[in-house]
């Protein structure tokens, strides 16, 4: 299975590295889903060399990477200009090679040029070697005719031609140039000459030591940029030294050793198009609507907390975690796969570690911190009648509370399976809210109703 793949070359890169598991399985959904990804952490803690690893391993995939400097134009990212274009009588090289026509005439050519060199008697096949040449000029007047004064683009080896892009160091280059990669990085586009043209590039990693700070008014308008990258993950030092003896270990066995400007022989490769068939499953993982309750749940704890979340975020978690689901062999969403929006879902680094408890408490038991928080709000209902100074009144805004809360205990139950032992859980809590509503209305006057009656009542009398 192709999941199997993909979770073979996580542990083979992981395995080169030491405790950099969390970037390695990033790196992978980021793929998988098609999003971008920034790392921030000191300088030598192995963020390019994980990400290069990583890449390295996708084979037809043309890759772009480049240490980004106050000195790097926008031309050594998306390319130049083709002066051939805009020059009357002249035509752009990329529209020859775009030719089909005129490209078989090259070929011919070539094999022609390599008989003339064998035949150095007759030269027959220079003759024709020539006559084609003739042929060659006045296709090529053409074509000049069809797309003189067009400008053209030069764009190979570069982002507009690539799969994988790597921009090290991104916020060390100008403004001009991160103001160009906006487009390039939220819309998959690029602005050629005035037109906007699609790029295949399928996910942009980024690294840095730093994080800008957006409060600076110089460095306010780099914030669109950050959030450009979907996923984010922060480095450390390698923290035990069994991992460190490890690599120690690894890189002085000369049996590991890789020159410089080498890699070391992998099986462990995917191609361009399997991961493309992968993306395609990904999609096909289901989400049932429990996960989308529970993904709202983490956006309103994540809120209380004053941790931004974007609508534009939000929306889209749903391939984080089909991709989670996907590597572990499942095609539907379970609650433990939404761990993996930890990472998605963080934007200060200082906010990582509230994010990661909010998700595991409210996934590892989502019935219970909900069970407990109608519980408190039931209490708080019960002291604020107690402490009224007029029970008559004070009794009327408790059911009312009560209600609220009986409503929400009831669509709960209703969300569990009849087989499921958690419903006597909410049953318990239901209980609960009639014991409240019991014991208020034997100090007042009124008579008691049970809730499922009050709430009839309510309904008959709206």
């Amino acid at each position: 299975m192709l999941n199997d793949k993909m979770n073979a070359l996580i542990d083979e890169v992981c395995g080169e590295l030491a405790e950099r598991e969390e970037l390695v399985h990033t790196i992978a959904l980021a793929l998988l889903t098609g999003k971008n990804l920034f790392v921030i952490g000191e300088p030598g803690q192995a963020k390019s060399q994980a990400i290069d690893l990583f890449r390295s391993h996708i084979t037809g995939a043309k890759q772009f990477d480049i240490l980004m400097s106050k000195g790097t134009d926008q031309e050594q990212l998306f390319g130049r200009l083709d002066l051939a274009s805009i020059i009357p009588g002249h035509v752009s090289r990329s529209v020859l090679e775009k030719d089909e026509g005129y490209q078989k005439m090259v070929g011919y050519l070539k094999r022609l040029l390599e008989d003339a060199a064998k035949d150095t008697d007759t030269g027959n096949f220079l003759v024709a070697a020539g006559e084609l040449q003739k042929r060659m000029e006045s296709y090529r007047r053409c074509l000049i005719e069809l797309h003189s004064g067009m400008p053209e683009m030069v764009t190979a080896n570069k982002i507009p031609e690539s799969h994988i892009c790597f921009l090290d160091e991104i916020f060390k280059a100008n403004d001009g140039v991160l103001n160009s990669l906006l487009k390039a990085l939220n819309e998959r586009t690029y602005t050629n000459e005035g037109v906007s043209v699609s790029i295949p590039v399928i996910s942009f990693f980024a690294a840095s030591n730093e994080i800008p700070n957006f409060h600076n008014p110089e460095e306010k308008s780099l914030r669109a940029l950050y959030d450009r990258f979907d996923f984010k993950v922060c480095t450390r030092y390698v923290e035990d030294k069994a991992n460190r003896m490890r690599i120690l270990a690894m890189k002085q066995d000369p049996a590991n050793f890789v020159p410089d400007g080498f890699q070391r022989i992998s099986s462990k490769e995917i191609s361009l198009d399997e991961l493309y068939q992968m993306q395609e499953e990904v999609r096909a993982v289901k989400i049932p609507g429990s996960i989308n309750e529970l993904a709202d749940n983490i956006l309103c704890e994540l809120r209380r907390k004053e941790i931004s979340v974007t609508d534009r975020k939000y929306f889209n978690f749903g391939l984080v975690v089909q991709a989670e689901a996907w590597l572990a062999g499942r095609d539907t969403v379970q609650p433990q796969d939404m761990k993996a929006l930890v990472n998605y879902l963080w934007d200060k680094p200082e906010d990582r570690e509230i994010v990661e408890e909010a998700i595991i408490r409210l996934t590892e038991n989502p019935l219970g911190d909900k069970l407990d928080d109608l519980l408190a709000r039931a209490y708080q209902c019960r002291d604020e009648f107690d402490s009224a100074d007029s029970p008559g009144l004070a009794l009327i805004a408790l059911r009312s509370g009560l209600l609220a809360l009986y409503d929400e205990a009831e669509h709960l139950k209703d969300s569990l399976a009849e087989d499921d032992s958690a419903r006597s859980t909410v049953e318990g809590m239901i209980a609960t809210l009639e014991g409240i509503s019991r014991e208020a209305h034997a100090k007042t006057a009124f008579t008691y109703l049970p809730l499922p009656e009050l709430k009839a009542y309510k309904q008959m009398s709206a």
